[in-house]
Protein backbone atom coordinates (compact mmCIF):
# COMPACT_ATOMS: atom_id res chain seq x y z
CA UNK A 1 0.00 0.00 0.00
CA UNK A 2 1.60 3.22 -1.18
CA UNK A 3 1.66 6.01 1.41
CA UNK A 4 1.46 9.46 -0.13
CA UNK A 5 2.46 12.44 1.95
CA UNK A 6 3.41 16.09 1.58
CA UNK A 7 6.39 17.97 0.18
CA UNK A 8 7.43 20.85 2.43
CA UNK A 9 10.64 22.85 2.43
CA UNK A 10 12.24 20.55 -0.13
CA UNK A 11 11.51 17.32 1.74
CA UNK A 12 8.79 14.69 1.69
CA UNK A 13 6.93 14.63 4.97
CA UNK A 14 3.71 13.48 6.56
CA UNK A 15 2.59 12.15 9.93
CA UNK A 16 -0.47 10.42 8.45
CA UNK A 17 -3.14 11.27 10.96
CA UNK A 18 -6.26 11.43 8.81
CA UNK A 19 -5.95 9.62 5.46
CA UNK A 20 -8.02 8.97 2.35
CA UNK A 21 -7.88 5.96 0.02
CA UNK A 22 -6.38 6.13 -3.47
CA UNK A 23 -7.72 3.65 -6.02
CA UNK A 24 -6.85 2.15 -9.35
CA UNK A 25 -10.13 3.02 -11.11
CA UNK A 26 -9.64 0.25 -13.67
CA UNK A 27 -9.73 -2.48 -11.01
CA UNK A 28 -11.47 -0.84 -8.07
CA UNK A 29 -8.54 -1.89 -5.87
CA UNK A 30 -7.11 0.51 -3.31
CA UNK A 31 -3.47 1.11 -4.18
CA UNK A 32 -2.53 3.71 -1.62
CA UNK A 33 -3.50 6.09 1.10
CA UNK A 34 -2.86 9.79 1.14
CA UNK A 35 -2.33 11.90 4.21
CA UNK A 36 -4.84 14.69 4.76
CA UNK A 37 -3.11 17.76 6.11
CA UNK A 38 -4.32 19.37 9.29
CA UNK A 39 -4.04 23.08 10.01
CA UNK A 40 -0.57 22.72 11.51
CA UNK A 41 0.79 21.00 8.40
CA UNK A 42 -0.66 23.67 6.13
CA UNK A 43 0.91 26.31 8.35
CA UNK A 44 4.24 24.50 8.07
CA UNK A 45 4.05 24.61 4.26
CA UNK A 46 3.09 28.29 4.22
CA UNK A 47 5.91 29.08 6.65
CA UNK A 48 8.40 27.30 4.39
CA UNK A 49 7.15 29.27 1.40
CA UNK A 50 7.25 32.54 3.32
CA UNK A 51 10.81 31.89 4.46
CA UNK A 52 11.93 31.21 0.89
CA UNK A 53 10.19 34.23 -0.62
CA UNK A 54 12.70 36.89 0.41
CA UNK A 55 15.60 35.32 -1.44
CA UNK A 56 13.58 34.02 -4.40
CA UNK A 57 11.90 37.35 -5.14
CA UNK A 58 15.35 38.95 -5.46
CA UNK A 59 16.71 36.24 -7.73
CA UNK A 60 17.52 37.45 -11.22
CA UNK A 61 15.17 36.83 -14.10
CA UNK A 62 17.98 34.86 -15.72
CA UNK A 63 18.16 32.55 -12.71
CA UNK A 64 14.42 31.94 -12.74
CA UNK A 65 14.41 31.35 -16.47
CA UNK A 66 17.25 28.84 -16.21
CA UNK A 67 15.39 26.90 -13.52
CA UNK A 68 12.31 26.78 -15.72
CA UNK A 69 14.31 25.69 -18.77
CA UNK A 70 15.81 22.88 -16.69
CA UNK A 71 12.37 21.97 -15.34
CA UNK A 72 11.00 21.95 -18.89
CA UNK A 73 13.69 19.45 -19.90
CA UNK A 74 12.97 17.22 -16.92
CA UNK A 75 9.23 17.21 -17.56
CA UNK A 76 9.93 16.26 -21.15
CA UNK A 77 12.18 13.41 -20.01
CA UNK A 78 9.57 12.18 -17.52
CA UNK A 79 6.53 12.45 -19.81
CA UNK A 80 5.75 8.75 -19.65
CA UNK A 81 6.13 8.58 -15.87
CA UNK A 82 3.83 11.57 -15.34
CA UNK A 83 1.28 10.15 -17.76
CA UNK A 84 1.43 6.75 -16.09
CA UNK A 85 0.71 8.30 -12.69
CA UNK A 86 -2.30 10.13 -14.09
CA UNK A 87 -3.61 6.93 -15.65
CA UNK A 88 -2.99 4.83 -12.55
CA UNK A 89 -4.93 7.12 -10.20
CA UNK A 90 -7.39 8.95 -12.45
CA UNK A 91 -8.10 6.15 -14.94
CA UNK A 92 -7.79 8.07 -18.21
CA UNK A 93 -6.17 6.27 -21.11
CA UNK A 94 -2.47 6.77 -21.66
CA UNK A 95 -2.93 8.79 -24.83
CA UNK A 96 -5.15 11.27 -22.96
CA UNK A 97 -2.64 11.40 -20.11
CA UNK A 98 0.21 12.03 -22.53
CA UNK A 99 -1.77 14.85 -24.11
CA UNK A 100 -2.32 16.34 -20.67
CA UNK A 101 1.41 16.39 -20.00
CA UNK A 102 2.08 17.96 -23.39
CA UNK A 103 -0.38 20.80 -22.78
CA UNK A 104 1.10 21.43 -19.34
CA UNK A 105 4.56 21.49 -20.84
CA UNK A 106 3.48 24.30 -23.17
CA UNK A 107 2.73 26.44 -20.11
CA UNK A 108 6.21 25.76 -18.73
CA UNK A 109 7.69 26.83 -22.06
CA UNK A 110 5.67 30.06 -21.98
CA UNK A 111 6.97 30.91 -18.51
CA UNK A 112 10.57 30.35 -19.66
CA UNK A 113 10.20 33.72 -21.36
CA UNK A 114 9.68 35.52 -18.06
CA UNK A 115 12.37 38.18 -18.70
CA UNK A 116 10.25 39.42 -21.58
CA UNK A 117 6.94 38.92 -19.78
CA UNK A 118 7.90 41.09 -16.79
CA UNK A 119 9.03 44.10 -18.79
CA UNK A 120 7.28 47.23 -17.59
CA UNK A 121 6.52 50.50 -19.32
CA UNK A 122 8.59 53.70 -19.23
CA UNK A 123 7.88 57.33 -20.07
CA UNK A 124 10.74 59.81 -20.37
CA UNK A 125 10.02 63.50 -19.75
CA UNK A 126 6.51 62.96 -18.42
CA UNK A 127 7.16 66.46 -17.13
CA UNK A 128 10.34 68.52 -17.24
CA UNK A 129 13.03 66.36 -15.69
CA UNK A 130 10.46 63.72 -14.67
CA UNK A 131 10.49 60.06 -15.70
CA UNK A 132 7.88 57.42 -14.91
CA UNK A 133 8.34 53.67 -15.06
CA UNK A 134 6.53 50.62 -13.74
CA UNK A 135 7.74 47.54 -11.93
CA UNK A 136 5.95 44.18 -11.98
CA UNK A 137 6.60 42.59 -8.61
CA UNK A 138 5.58 39.27 -7.03
CA UNK A 139 2.80 38.95 -4.48
CA UNK A 140 4.46 36.61 -1.97
CA UNK A 141 3.11 33.18 -1.00
CA UNK A 142 0.44 31.99 -3.43
CA UNK A 143 -1.57 28.77 -3.42
CA UNK A 144 -3.17 26.51 -6.00
CA UNK A 145 -6.05 24.09 -5.47
CA UNK A 146 -6.35 21.71 -8.41
CA UNK A 147 -8.90 19.09 -9.55
CA UNK A 148 -8.68 15.34 -10.02
CA UNK A 149 -9.33 15.33 -13.75
CA UNK A 150 -5.97 16.87 -14.75
CA UNK A 151 -3.43 16.10 -12.00
CA UNK A 152 -0.48 17.21 -14.20
CA UNK A 153 -1.79 19.85 -16.57
CA UNK A 154 -3.76 22.11 -14.24
CA UNK A 155 -0.94 22.48 -11.68
CA UNK A 156 1.28 23.43 -14.62
CA UNK A 157 -1.24 26.10 -15.56
CA UNK A 158 -0.34 27.80 -12.28
CA UNK A 159 3.10 26.88 -11.02
CA UNK A 160 5.41 28.12 -13.83
CA UNK A 161 3.99 31.64 -14.08
CA UNK A 162 3.76 31.97 -10.31
CA UNK A 163 7.35 31.02 -9.50
CA UNK A 164 8.76 32.71 -12.62
CA UNK A 165 7.19 35.94 -11.38
CA UNK A 166 9.08 35.59 -8.09
CA UNK A 167 6.36 34.09 -5.88
CA UNK A 168 6.58 31.00 -3.72
CA UNK A 169 3.88 28.35 -4.07
CA UNK A 170 1.80 25.90 -2.03
CA UNK A 171 -0.12 23.31 -4.08
CA UNK A 172 -3.11 21.40 -2.74
CA UNK A 173 -3.85 18.71 -5.34
CA UNK A 174 -6.87 16.45 -5.40
CA UNK A 175 -6.72 13.70 -2.82
CA UNK A 176 -8.13 11.30 -5.46
CA UNK A 177 -4.93 11.30 -7.56
CA UNK A 178 -2.19 12.93 -5.47
CA UNK A 179 1.01 11.27 -6.70
CA UNK A 180 1.71 13.40 -9.78
CA UNK A 181 2.10 16.51 -7.60
CA UNK A 182 4.98 14.89 -5.72
CA UNK A 183 6.79 14.03 -8.95
CA UNK A 184 6.37 17.62 -10.12
CA UNK A 185 7.89 18.75 -6.81
CA UNK A 186 10.84 16.39 -7.23
CA UNK A 187 11.47 17.62 -10.78
CA UNK A 188 11.41 21.25 -9.68
CA UNK A 189 13.94 20.47 -6.97
CA UNK A 190 16.15 18.64 -9.47
CA UNK A 191 15.88 21.66 -11.78
CA UNK A 192 17.54 23.80 -9.11
CA UNK A 193 14.53 25.47 -7.50
CA UNK A 194 15.49 26.43 -3.93
CA UNK A 195 13.82 24.55 -1.09
CA UNK A 196 10.59 26.12 0.09
CA UNK A 197 9.77 27.89 -3.17
CA UNK A 198 7.40 25.05 -4.09
CA UNK A 199 5.48 22.94 -1.57
CA UNK A 200 2.72 20.34 -1.68
CA UNK A 201 0.11 19.73 1.00
CA UNK A 202 -2.23 16.82 0.39
CA UNK A 203 -5.66 17.20 1.88
CA UNK A 204 -9.34 17.98 1.71
CA UNK A 205 -11.54 20.90 2.74
CA UNK A 206 -9.58 21.40 5.97
CA UNK A 207 -6.42 22.23 4.01
CA UNK A 208 -8.28 24.36 1.46
CA UNK A 209 -10.01 26.49 4.07
CA UNK A 210 -6.77 27.01 5.99
CA UNK A 211 -5.07 28.25 2.83
CA UNK A 212 -7.98 30.61 2.24
CA UNK A 213 -7.79 31.95 5.79
CA UNK A 214 -4.03 32.04 6.27
CA UNK A 215 -2.83 35.65 6.59
CA UNK A 216 0.44 34.93 4.77
CA UNK A 217 -1.22 33.57 1.61
CA UNK A 218 -1.67 36.44 -0.83
CA UNK A 219 -3.54 34.71 -3.67
CA UNK A 220 -5.36 31.47 -4.45
CA UNK A 221 -5.92 29.84 -7.84
CA UNK A 222 -8.60 27.17 -8.24
CA UNK A 223 -10.08 24.92 -10.93
CA UNK A 224 -13.04 22.67 -10.13
CA UNK A 225 -16.78 22.63 -9.66
CA UNK A 226 -18.87 25.78 -9.55
CA UNK A 227 -20.04 25.11 -6.00
CA UNK A 228 -16.48 24.95 -4.69
CA UNK A 229 -15.30 27.78 -6.95
CA UNK A 230 -17.93 30.09 -5.46
CA UNK A 231 -16.91 29.06 -1.93
CA UNK A 232 -13.23 29.68 -2.62
CA UNK A 233 -13.90 33.01 -4.30
CA UNK A 234 -16.14 34.30 -1.51
CA UNK A 235 -14.01 33.07 1.39
CA UNK A 236 -10.72 34.09 -0.20
CA UNK A 237 -11.98 37.52 -1.22
CA UNK A 238 -13.40 38.07 2.27
CA UNK A 239 -9.91 37.41 3.62
CA UNK A 240 -8.49 40.06 1.29
CA UNK A 241 -6.81 37.70 -1.16
CA UNK A 242 -6.62 37.70 -4.91
CA UNK A 243 -8.66 34.79 -6.21
CA UNK A 244 -9.01 33.23 -9.63
CA UNK A 245 -11.60 30.46 -9.46
CA UNK A 246 -12.62 28.50 -12.54
CA UNK A 247 -15.86 26.61 -12.06
CA UNK A 248 -18.00 24.10 -13.90
CA UNK A 249 -19.20 23.90 -17.47
CA UNK A 250 -21.89 22.70 -19.80
CA UNK A 251 -20.15 23.02 -23.12
CA UNK A 252 -22.27 23.09 -26.27
CA UNK A 253 -21.40 22.00 -29.78
CA UNK A 254 -23.73 23.55 -32.36
CA UNK A 255 -24.08 21.61 -35.62
CA UNK A 256 -25.60 23.56 -38.51
CA UNK A 257 -27.40 21.86 -41.44
CA UNK A 258 -24.47 22.50 -43.80
CA UNK A 259 -21.89 20.83 -41.54
CA UNK A 260 -19.88 17.76 -42.49
CA UNK A 261 -21.85 15.21 -40.47
CA UNK A 262 -19.06 12.64 -40.32
CA UNK A 263 -16.57 15.25 -39.13
CA UNK A 264 -19.03 16.56 -36.55
CA UNK A 265 -19.80 13.07 -35.25
CA UNK A 266 -16.11 12.22 -34.89
CA UNK A 267 -15.60 15.47 -32.98
CA UNK A 268 -18.61 14.90 -30.72
CA UNK A 269 -17.52 11.40 -29.76
CA UNK A 270 -13.92 12.36 -28.99
CA UNK A 271 -14.93 15.52 -27.11
CA UNK A 272 -17.79 13.94 -25.14
CA UNK A 273 -16.24 10.62 -24.17
CA UNK A 274 -12.51 11.34 -24.02
CA UNK A 275 -11.26 10.96 -20.43
CA UNK A 276 -14.71 9.48 -19.72
CA UNK A 277 -16.20 12.95 -20.02
CA UNK A 278 -14.30 14.11 -16.93
CA UNK A 279 -13.01 17.28 -18.58
CA UNK A 280 -14.11 20.85 -17.99
CA UNK A 281 -13.97 21.35 -21.76
CA UNK A 282 -15.83 18.15 -22.64
CA UNK A 283 -18.76 18.59 -25.00
CA UNK A 284 -21.84 17.86 -22.92
CA UNK A 285 -24.53 19.02 -25.35
CA UNK A 286 -24.88 18.81 -29.11
CA UNK A 287 -27.32 21.42 -30.38
CA UNK A 288 -28.44 20.02 -33.71
CA UNK A 289 -30.10 22.55 -35.99
CA UNK A 290 -32.91 21.53 -38.32
CA UNK A 291 -32.64 18.46 -40.51
CA UNK A 292 -29.09 17.61 -39.41
CA UNK A 293 -30.33 16.23 -36.07
CA UNK A 294 -31.22 12.68 -37.11
CA UNK A 295 -28.06 12.14 -39.18
CA UNK A 296 -25.86 13.41 -36.34
CA UNK A 297 -27.56 11.20 -33.74
CA UNK A 298 -27.25 8.17 -36.01
CA UNK A 299 -23.58 8.87 -36.75
CA UNK A 300 -22.71 9.29 -33.05
CA UNK A 301 -24.64 6.14 -32.19
CA UNK A 302 -22.65 4.10 -34.72
CA UNK A 303 -19.37 5.39 -33.35
CA UNK A 304 -20.32 4.60 -29.75
CA UNK A 305 -20.78 0.96 -30.73
CA UNK A 306 -17.15 0.85 -31.89
CA UNK A 307 -15.67 2.73 -28.92
CA UNK A 308 -13.13 0.59 -27.06
CA UNK A 309 -13.55 1.03 -23.29
CA UNK A 310 -11.06 -0.54 -20.92
CA UNK A 311 -8.19 -0.01 -18.52
CA UNK A 312 -6.31 3.20 -19.19
CA UNK A 313 -2.99 1.37 -19.27
CA UNK A 314 -4.21 -0.79 -22.17
CA UNK A 315 -2.98 0.92 -25.37
CA UNK A 316 -6.06 -0.39 -27.19
CA UNK A 317 -8.44 1.51 -24.89
CA UNK A 318 -10.03 4.70 -26.15
CA UNK A 319 -11.92 5.48 -22.93
CA UNK A 320 -11.14 4.46 -19.40
CA UNK A 321 -13.11 4.24 -16.14
CA UNK A 322 -14.40 7.09 -14.02
CA UNK A 323 -12.34 8.26 -11.09
CA UNK A 324 -14.38 6.70 -8.23
CA UNK A 325 -17.22 4.28 -7.77
CA UNK A 326 -19.39 6.97 -6.16
CA UNK A 327 -18.88 9.34 -9.09
CA UNK A 328 -19.61 6.53 -11.58
CA UNK A 329 -22.88 5.77 -9.84
CA UNK A 330 -23.87 9.44 -9.69
CA UNK A 331 -23.25 9.89 -13.41
CA UNK A 332 -25.22 6.74 -14.21
CA UNK A 333 -28.19 7.98 -12.20
CA UNK A 334 -28.73 10.79 -14.71
CA UNK A 335 -29.86 8.26 -17.29
CA UNK A 336 -32.90 7.39 -15.14
CA UNK A 337 -33.50 11.08 -14.53
CA UNK A 338 -33.38 11.80 -18.27
CA UNK A 339 -35.87 9.06 -19.09
CA UNK A 340 -38.21 10.21 -16.32
CA UNK A 341 -38.09 13.76 -17.69
CA UNK A 342 -39.15 12.61 -21.16
CA UNK A 343 -35.83 12.49 -22.98
CA UNK A 344 -34.94 9.49 -25.15
CA UNK A 345 -32.02 7.39 -23.94
CA UNK A 346 -30.58 6.24 -27.26
CA UNK A 347 -27.59 4.48 -25.72
CA UNK A 348 -27.52 3.47 -22.05
CA UNK A 349 -23.93 2.98 -20.93
CA UNK A 350 -25.04 0.87 -17.99
CA UNK A 351 -25.99 -1.91 -20.39
CA UNK A 352 -22.40 -2.46 -21.53
CA UNK A 353 -20.83 -5.32 -19.54
CA UNK A 354 -17.39 -4.99 -17.98
CA UNK A 355 -15.26 -7.58 -16.23
CA UNK A 356 -13.96 -6.96 -12.74
CA UNK A 357 -14.82 -4.28 -10.23
CA UNK A 358 -13.49 -1.19 -11.99
CA UNK A 359 -15.38 2.08 -12.10
CA UNK A 360 -16.56 1.69 -15.68
CA UNK A 361 -19.58 3.15 -17.40
CA UNK A 362 -20.27 2.88 -21.09
CA UNK A 363 -20.73 5.92 -23.29
CA UNK A 364 -24.33 7.16 -23.20
CA UNK A 365 -26.37 9.22 -25.66
CA UNK A 366 -29.59 11.04 -24.75
CA UNK A 367 -31.77 12.66 -27.44
CA UNK A 368 -34.70 15.09 -27.33
CA UNK A 369 -33.33 16.85 -24.28
CA UNK A 370 -35.01 20.11 -23.32
CA UNK A 371 -33.18 23.00 -21.60
CA UNK A 372 -35.43 22.81 -18.53
CA UNK A 373 -34.45 19.18 -17.80
CA UNK A 374 -32.08 18.34 -14.95
CA UNK A 375 -29.93 16.25 -17.30
CA UNK A 376 -29.31 19.46 -19.23
CA UNK A 377 -29.00 21.89 -16.33
CA UNK A 378 -26.50 19.92 -14.20
CA UNK A 379 -22.82 19.44 -14.92
CA UNK A 380 -22.79 15.63 -15.12
CA UNK A 381 -19.02 15.32 -15.63
CA UNK A 382 -19.15 11.90 -17.21
CA UNK A 383 -19.67 10.09 -20.52
CA UNK A 384 -23.25 11.27 -21.10
CA UNK A 385 -23.88 13.31 -24.27
CA UNK A 386 -27.17 15.18 -24.57
CA UNK A 387 -28.75 16.25 -27.87
CA UNK A 388 -30.95 19.34 -27.97
CA UNK A 389 -32.79 20.05 -31.21
CA UNK A 390 -33.12 23.61 -32.49
CA UNK A 391 -35.00 24.98 -35.49
CA UNK A 392 -32.58 27.76 -36.42
CA UNK A 393 -29.01 28.87 -35.86
CA UNK A 394 -30.25 31.86 -33.85
CA UNK A 395 -32.28 29.58 -31.61
CA UNK A 396 -29.15 27.48 -31.05
CA UNK A 397 -27.22 30.59 -29.96
CA UNK A 398 -30.08 31.57 -27.67
CA UNK A 399 -30.00 28.11 -26.06
CA UNK A 400 -26.26 28.37 -25.40
CA UNK A 401 -26.57 31.89 -24.02
CA UNK A 402 -29.44 31.01 -21.68
CA UNK A 403 -27.35 28.35 -19.94
CA UNK A 404 -25.85 29.45 -16.62
CA UNK A 405 -22.41 28.21 -17.63
CA UNK A 406 -20.24 30.05 -20.13
CA UNK A 407 -17.06 28.03 -20.40
CA UNK A 408 -16.73 26.96 -24.03
CA UNK A 409 -18.79 26.39 -27.16
CA UNK A 410 -18.12 25.13 -30.66
CA UNK A 411 -19.86 25.44 -34.01
CA UNK A 412 -19.59 23.06 -36.95
CA UNK A 413 -20.42 24.64 -40.28
CA UNK A 414 -19.01 25.35 -43.74
CA UNK A 415 -20.44 28.89 -43.67
CA UNK A 416 -17.87 31.51 -42.70
CA UNK A 417 -20.48 34.15 -42.06
CA UNK A 418 -22.42 31.87 -39.71
CA UNK A 419 -19.21 31.03 -37.85
CA UNK A 420 -18.30 34.69 -37.51
CA UNK A 421 -21.78 35.55 -36.22
CA UNK A 422 -21.55 32.71 -33.71
CA UNK A 423 -18.15 33.68 -32.33
CA UNK A 424 -19.29 37.26 -31.77
CA UNK A 425 -22.75 36.52 -30.32
CA UNK A 426 -22.21 33.46 -28.13
CA UNK A 427 -21.73 34.22 -24.41
CA UNK A 428 -18.78 32.00 -23.52
CA UNK A 429 -15.11 32.55 -22.86
CA UNK A 430 -13.71 30.11 -25.43
CA UNK A 431 -15.06 29.37 -28.90
CA UNK A 432 -14.19 26.68 -31.42
CA UNK A 433 -14.99 26.82 -35.12
CA UNK A 434 -14.96 23.23 -36.38
CA UNK A 435 -12.83 22.56 -33.28
CA UNK A 436 -14.75 20.72 -30.52
CA UNK A 437 -12.46 21.50 -27.56
CA UNK A 438 -11.15 25.05 -28.00
CA UNK A 439 -8.54 25.08 -25.23
CA UNK A 440 -6.30 28.10 -25.88
CA UNK A 441 -2.61 27.65 -26.56
CA UNK A 442 -0.27 28.61 -23.73
CA UNK A 443 0.38 32.16 -24.94
CA UNK A 444 -3.32 33.01 -24.66
CA UNK A 445 -5.33 32.44 -21.46
CA UNK A 446 -7.97 29.91 -20.39
CA UNK A 447 -11.27 30.84 -18.78
CA UNK A 448 -15.02 31.04 -19.15
CA UNK A 449 -17.83 33.43 -18.37
CA UNK A 450 -20.87 33.43 -16.07
CA UNK A 451 -20.90 30.56 -13.54
CA UNK A 452 -17.75 29.10 -15.08
CA UNK A 453 -15.57 31.86 -13.61
CA UNK A 454 -15.44 33.71 -10.30
CA UNK A 455 -13.21 36.73 -10.21
CA UNK A 456 -11.99 38.45 -13.34
CA UNK A 457 -8.77 36.61 -14.15
CA UNK A 458 -8.36 33.75 -16.57
CA UNK A 459 -5.72 31.04 -16.14
CA UNK A 460 -2.16 30.83 -17.51
CA UNK A 461 -0.74 32.87 -20.39
CA UNK A 462 -0.61 36.68 -20.12
CA UNK A 463 -3.47 36.83 -17.59
CA UNK A 464 -1.62 34.32 -15.43
CA UNK A 465 1.43 36.55 -15.24
CA UNK A 466 -0.81 39.52 -14.47
CA UNK A 467 -2.56 37.60 -11.68
CA UNK A 468 0.70 36.66 -9.96
CA UNK A 469 2.21 40.17 -10.07
CA UNK A 470 1.29 43.65 -8.93
CA UNK A 471 2.38 46.82 -10.59
CA UNK A 472 4.35 49.56 -8.85
CA UNK A 473 4.73 52.89 -10.62
CA UNK A 474 7.87 54.92 -9.87
CA UNK A 475 7.99 58.66 -10.60
CA UNK A 476 11.46 60.24 -10.53
CA UNK A 477 12.64 63.82 -10.86
CA UNK A 478 16.23 64.38 -11.96
CA UNK A 479 17.70 67.91 -11.89
CA UNK A 480 19.57 69.01 -14.96
CA UNK A 481 23.28 68.17 -14.41
CA UNK A 482 24.30 71.62 -15.65
CA UNK A 483 22.78 73.07 -12.46
CA UNK A 484 24.93 70.92 -10.19
CA UNK A 485 27.14 72.74 -7.67
CA UNK A 486 29.94 70.45 -8.85
CA UNK A 487 31.17 71.19 -12.36
CA UNK A 488 30.57 67.98 -14.30
CA UNK A 489 31.51 69.48 -17.62
CA UNK A 490 28.01 69.61 -19.13
CA UNK A 491 26.97 72.69 -21.13
CA UNK A 492 24.37 75.02 -19.62
CA UNK A 493 20.88 73.69 -20.25
CA UNK A 494 18.90 75.65 -22.82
Amino acid sequence: MKRIGHFIGGQRTGEFGRTAPVYDPATGVQTGEVGLADVAEVDQAVAAAAAAFGEWRHSSLTTRSRVLFAFRQLVDEHRQELAALATAEHGKVLSDAAGEVARGLECVEFACGIPQLLKGGHSAQAATGVEVHELKQPLGVVAGVTPFNFPVMVPLWMIPNAIASGNTFVLKPSEKDPSAALLIAALLKDAGLPDGVFNVVQGDAVAVDRLLDHPDVEAVSFVGSTTVARHIYERGAAAGKRVQALGGAKNHMVVLPDADVEMAADAAVSAAYGSAGERCMAVSVVVAVGAVADPVVDAVNKRIAKLRIGAGADPESEMGPLVTRAHRDKVASYLDIAAAEGAKVVVDGREQPFDGDGFFLGASLVDYVQPDMQVYQDEIFGPVLCVVRADTAQQAIDIVNANRYGNGAAIFTRDGGAARRFQHDVSVGMVGVNVPIPVPVAYFSFGGWKDSLFGDSHMYGPEGVHFYTRTKVVTSRWPDPSTSQVDLGFPTHR
